[in-house]
């Protein structure tokens, strides 16, 4: 047998420092000062035996300096303990040679060194499982909070993504960490609990939201029913009145979804467009017919303007009584120009009217004085207007402009007048 080439991979110098061999050839390991036969390699040297069996010894050496290596390492203590025990019997067998003593040792403080990774590996477990509880608990103490919401109160749409990422919470955690039955399935029982009050709840509050959509819907769709049924109608004011009185209706009806309530919503004001905007149309072709009047009125009112100031009531009174019958005659303006037309003649009518009570009072001593104040109050109030015309002028903002224009010219045309009502009580 060739063991030349695996002669030369043992130390046999080493290894004749704890073992020998016979001159029959058995092999000896010497541990602690006392011989042990481990072995005998027939038909083979004196150092072909010496090295078979030093060779064993070898391979377990370099399966303890591995152990020693995933020790460092920090490889799960159970893992390791099975290892050192399985070196540990082979040591125990005294069938190799080698440094035994040197090797025990290596042994006993490995096997420590594991029992410091056990007894931290179970701090850490302990340590992790408190955590995983931990974790879990908040995750069922949330659940519980959202299931105890007021359903009327509840955001159910973010309520609801809040128990489904409380879900996938849980189960990453039980990925993570599995925790003793016990503890696993009272929690699971306060979670599951929680997400079925939540279930329930949320399920009762949206049956009721379709109820509520559903009455809602059918309010809404008798309304516009009618609205749809007058939209042709051409009694424009009676109809009108009729649109006033649904529109009430429509806002005291209730609320639906905001998709729903839209879409109605865009029926219901369908149906009155098409009255109303027959109606615009019909009153536009009427009011076209009355520009003309509008025209009569426009020139009436130049005519009427020209009794101002009232320096004669009974004379004013004569010149406006036939403007008036012509007024009349002249018949309707268009509607938007009806309350303007109407209070500029009222201005002048007004105007008459004041003079001719002025002139009553003539004869009283106490409505001559407050005539008198009266007309001390309107010088007043014409220097105040004067003022803010020509603060708006300076401004350039037209509109002011016009208004203090037209107020001023108001004040002066009053103030004619009632100087021309002085002067009769003062003759």
């Amino acid at each position: 047998m060739n063991t030349q080439s695996d002669d030369t991979s043992v130390n046999l110098d080493e290894a004749r420092k704890f073992g020998r061999v016979s001159e029959d050839g058995h092999v000896f390991v010497i541990v602690e000062g006392e011989e042990y036969a481990v072995g005998q390699l027939p038909n083979a040297s004196e150092d072909e035996a010496l090295a078979y069996f030093a060779r064993k010894f070898d391979n377990v050496d370099a399966q303890v300096s591995l152990l020693e290596a995933r020790v460092a390492n920090g490889a799960p203590a159970a893992d390791l303990q099975k290892s050192v025990e399985q070196l540990g019997a082979q040591v125990a067998n005294r069938n190799m040679v080698g440094d035994y003593a040197s090797l025990q040792s290596r042994l006993v403080a490995i096997t420590e060194q594991i029992a410091t990774l056990a007894e931290n590996e179970k701090q850490q477990q302990s340590q992790a499982r408190e955590q995983a509880i931990a974790a879990r608990e908040k995750i069922v103490a949330e659940a519980e909070t959202i299931a105890a919401q007021d359903p009327e109160k509840t955001h159910w749409k973010n309520s609801h993504a809040r128990m489904n990422q409380l879900f996938d919470e849980w189960k990453a955690t039980q990925r993570e960490h599995h925790l003793p039955k016990t503890i696993e399935d009272e929690l699971w029982k306060r979670y599951r609990a929680a997400r079925t009050t939540f279930d329930k709840h949320r399920k009762a509050h949206f049956s009721s939201l379709d109820e509520a959509n559903a009455k809602a819907k059918r309010v809404k769709e008798a309304l516009i029913a009618e609205a749809e049924a007058l939209s042709s109608s051409t009694d424009w004011g009676v109809t009108a009145g009729k649109y006033r009185d649904l529109m009430d209706k429509w806002k005291a009806a209730p609320r639906g979804s905001r998709r729903e309530d839209d879409a109605l919503w865009a029926r219901f004001r369908a149906a009155q467009d098409v009255f109303f905007d027959a109606r615009s149309a019909a009153n536009a072709e009427i009011d076209k017919e009355f520009e003309a009047n509008l025209a009569v009125k426009e020139q009436l009112l130049e005519e009427a303007r020209a009794i101002l100031p009232v320096t004669n009531v009974k004379e004013a009174k004569a010149k406006l009584e036939p403007i008036l019958d012509r007024w009349d005659a002249a018949g309707k303006v268009p509607r938007n120009q009806v309350r303007r037309v109407e209070g500029e003649l009222k201005k002048i009518q007004d105007a008459i009217s004041n003079a001719e009570n002025a002139k009553w009072s003539k004869s009283n001593p106490e409505k001559k004085a407050r005539a008198n104040s009266m007309l001390t109050q309107l010088e007043d109030s014409i220097a105040g207007l004067e003022a803010d015309l020509a603060k708006a002028q300076s401004s350039g903002n037209e509109r002011a402009i016009a208004k203090a224009q037209e107020a001023l010219d108001a004040r002066r045309q009053w103030l004619e007048t009632l100087k021309a009502s002085s002067a009769d009580l003062n003759a």
